[in-house]
C-alpha cells in the first residue's frame, strides 16, 4: 500500500512539472475591416516598463505595442504620424489612454519609429489590419456581425418617411428610418426589421410584398 502511494505521488509530480502545451496564437485576417480613427497619440515608457498590461503581457517599452480603449486585445493596427507620413504596426495589448482627446498610447519604441518621441503628442491615423482569432470565433458578440433589413422606401420629406413607418408597423414590430446625404440632398430611407439572418429578412420582404409594399433586403450597420 505504501509503495502504491509513493508511485502515485511520483506520477502526480511528473505530470504537474511537465511543460504545459502552448496555445498557438492565430491572427484572423478578415476581407473587410472598416475601422479607421484619427486623433491624438501619446506614448509611455520607463515609468511602466516591466509592469503587467491589461492583456497580462509584461509591458516592454522597446517592443511595438500600444494601448487602446476599445479595440480587442491582440488586434494589430497601423499607426501613421500625419505630420510626417511615417507609419508603424503595433499590437494592442493594453487599455488607455484615459486623457481626453487622445485615442492611443504607443510604446516608446513605436513612438520613436514614427518620430514623435520629442514632441510627445502627435495627430495620427489608426487603421486596423488584423484581428485576433477569438474575434472570429465569437464574432457575434463584436460589432463586426452582419445585420439585415428590408428597405421599403426613400423620401426627401421626413414626414413621408414617418407615415410609411406607421403603416409598416402593422406588420412588423421594428420599423425605422436612416438619414443619408446623396449628392448634397438629404434622403430618409425607411427600413423594416433587423435580423442576423438574411433568410429572415427575405421572409419579411415577402410578407410586406403580399400587403402591397415593394422592398429589397439590405445589409445595414447595427
Amino acid at each position: 500500500m505504501i509503495k502504491k502511494s509513493i508511485i502515485l505521488i511520483q506520477l502526480i509530480f511528473i505530470f504537474s512539472c511537465a511543460p504545459k502545451k502552448r496555445i498557438p496564437v492565430s491572427i484572423f485576417y478578415p476581407k473587410k475591416i472598416k475601422f479607421v480613427q484619427i486623433g491624438y497619440a501619446s506614448w509611455y515608457g520607463k515609468k511602466f516598463h516591466g509592469r503587467p498590461t491589461a492583456s497580462g503581457e509584461i509591458f516592454n517599452m522597446y517592443k511595438l505595442t500600444a494601448a487602446h480603449r476599445t479595440l480587442p486585445l491582440g488586434t494589430y493596427v497601423k499607426v501613421t504620424n500625419l505630420s510626417n507620413g511615417k507609419s508603424v504596426i503595433v499590437k494592442i495589448n493594453d487599455r488607455g489612454p484615459y486623457v481626453k482627446g487622445r485615442i492611443i498610447d504607443l510604446s516608446y519604441m513605436a513612438a520613436k519609429k514614427i518620430g514623435m518621441v520629442k514632441k510627445g503628442v502627435q495627430k495620427v491615423k489608426i487603421e486596423v489590419i488584423s484581428l485576433p482569432y477569438y474575434v472570429r470565433k465569437y464574432r457575434s458578440i463584436f460589432e463586426y456581425k452582419k445585420i439585415y433589413s428590408v428597405q421599403v422606401g426613400a423620401f426627401r420629406l421626413k414626414k413621408n418617411a414617418k407615415n410609411l413607418i406607421a403603416e409598416i408597423k402593422r406588420y412588423t414590430n421594428h420599423a425605422f428610418y436612416r438619414k443619408v446625404k446623396i449628392n448634397g440632398t438629404t434622403i430618409y430611407r425607411v427600413y423594416a426589421g433587423k435580423y442576423n439572418s438574411k433568410t429572415r429578412a427575405k421572409y419579411l420582404m415577402k410578407k410586406l410584398s403580399y400587403f402591397g409594399y415593394d422592398g429589397f433586403t439590405v445589409e445595414i450597420d447595427e
